[in-house]
């Protein structure tokens, strides 16, 4: 398995794993959707459900529920639900259950999280955000900081490499620098940054690192202390869950920080940061997730030790699959692999000269196999590589995707190249 950053996987080692081959067929019989025969290499867009994710966010609608109180069976069944989703996402994260922060999507957490702390910048300071990021991690800060009058600077990542250097964000830092923001996974190219590394320079700065862990919580072991994070968002739809997003962040840092809120809703953290009545059916779809995924791989210890070890056989899977899937695509004439980084998920964005990937991911789509093409909300870094609003093929790798779902994908590039001819210009 591929660990070049030898520091940051020693404070990661604190949770021990045991190197094991995920049963794939085993796996694939949870996943209901799998049986319609579809090849399906869109994760990064989100993953497939297990059936006990969908019967829990059932059962949960379908039981005897109310708002959160401590009356009523209902009540105390809303409050369980929402303790334990916490608790669930807390061991993903590595962190308390009581600064997990549960909302509509890591996008809306995050312009939520923007405007509060945007509250607390004055006009000449600054903030930096990353060319390689999702827009959700770039737009909700640029937006924030027109509105308080911040300087926005840019980090970009070399194009040739897919690499986004530590130091080039330690170039931009100042004493003015309130925060940065930055990926710890490429949603479209997989590169996955030093972010330790960027959390010390940060740091050393003064100022505060909000890190986007979507794509990233989908593919690696979750440690947002070793990463250095004071802020982290993900998505539980991208690893087997419902659709809506968890933010965690330093407890004193929360504490301190007053978000818009309505006057009777509680004044807590993470309450305070929670608009409306939770979803308790998708928190407790969210928590049958992380379950699911501690049992994929058997083995005693706590959830935490049995995520981390699912998480490392699901990425030793992953990994084998990326090797054999990028030689096979290497063969191809005319393709351009723009996922190079040294670390990196197991996504890939190709192009074909002369090829619209768009019609590939039609053709394929009739093949049973889907691929999809686009930039993918990663709108800075699509046009940083040159290929502007129109992206590539993005073709991801999940832990259920199988060596025939590879040949399938192969062969129906390979058909569509063949019997198409290439376009000038």
């Amino acid at each position: 398995m591929r660990h070049p950053y030898a520091g940051w996987l020693a404070s990661v080692a604190t949770v021990t794993t045991t190197a094991t081959d995920l049963d794939v067929s085993a796996l694939r019989a949870h996943f209901p959707s799998l049986r319609a025969g579809t090849a399906h290499f869109d994760g990064p867009g989100g993953s497939q459900t297990p059936e006990a994710v969908g019967r829990a966010v059932a059962s949960t609608m379908l039981s005897d529920i109310s708002n959160r109180g401590v009356n009523t069976d209902a009540e105390r069944n809303a409050d369980r639900v929402v303790q334990e989703c916490r608790s669930a996402l807390g061991d993903l994260m590595g962190v308390a259950a009581d600064t997990v922060i549960f909302g509509r999507s890591m996008t809306a957490l995050t312009f939520e999280m923007a405007r509060t702390l945007a509250a607390t910048w004055s006009p000449g300071d600054e903030i930096i955000v990353s060319r390689l990021d999702h827009d959700a991690n770039i737009r909700p800060w640029v937006l924030a900081a027109a509105a308080a009058g911040v300087t926005v600077r840019w980090v970009e990542f070399d194009p040739a490499t897919g690499e986004l250097d530590p130091d080039a964000v330690g170039a931009l830092l100042s004493s003015r620098t309130r925060l940065v923001a930055v990926t710890a996974a490429s949603n479209l190219i997989g590169t996955m940054p030093d972010v330790p590394a960027i959390a010390a320079l940060v740091h050393a700065a003064g100022a505060l690192l909000y890190v986007d862990g979507v794509h990233y919580a989908a593919h690696s072991f979750v440690d947002v202390q070793a990463l250095g994070a004071d802020f982290f968002a993900c998505s539980p739809y991208k690893f087997f869950g419902p659709h809506c997003g968890a933010l965690t962040g330093r407890a004193d840092l929360l504490a301190g920080l007053h978000p818009d809120k309505l006057l009777p809703s509680a004044d807590q953290v993470p309450e305070r940061f929670e608009l409306g009545t939770l979803p308790y059916e998708l928190m407790a779809g969210t928590t049958a997730a992380l379950d699911f995924i501690a049992g994929v791989v058997p083995g005693e210890g706590t959830r935490r030790e049995a995520l981390a070890r699912s998480a490392h056989a699901m990425e030793g899977h992953e990994d084998r699959l990326r090797g054999v899937l990028e030689a096979a695509l290497s063969e191809l004439p005319g393709v351009t692999i723009h996922s190079r980084a040294a670390r990196r998920t197991p996504t890939l964005l190709v192009t074909f000269a002369g090829h619209d990937c768009t019609r590939i991911s039609t053709h394929l789509a009739g093949l049973g196999v889907s691929a999809p093409a686009g930039s993918f909300y990663a709108w800075e870094a699509s046009h940083h590589l040159g290929l502007g609003s129109a992206g590539g093929l993005r073709i991801g790798l999940a832990p259920y995707t199988d060596e025939n779902d590879v040949d399938r994908l192969v062969d129906g590039i390979t058909g569509y190249l063949a019997s198409e001819s290439p376009t000038a210009g």
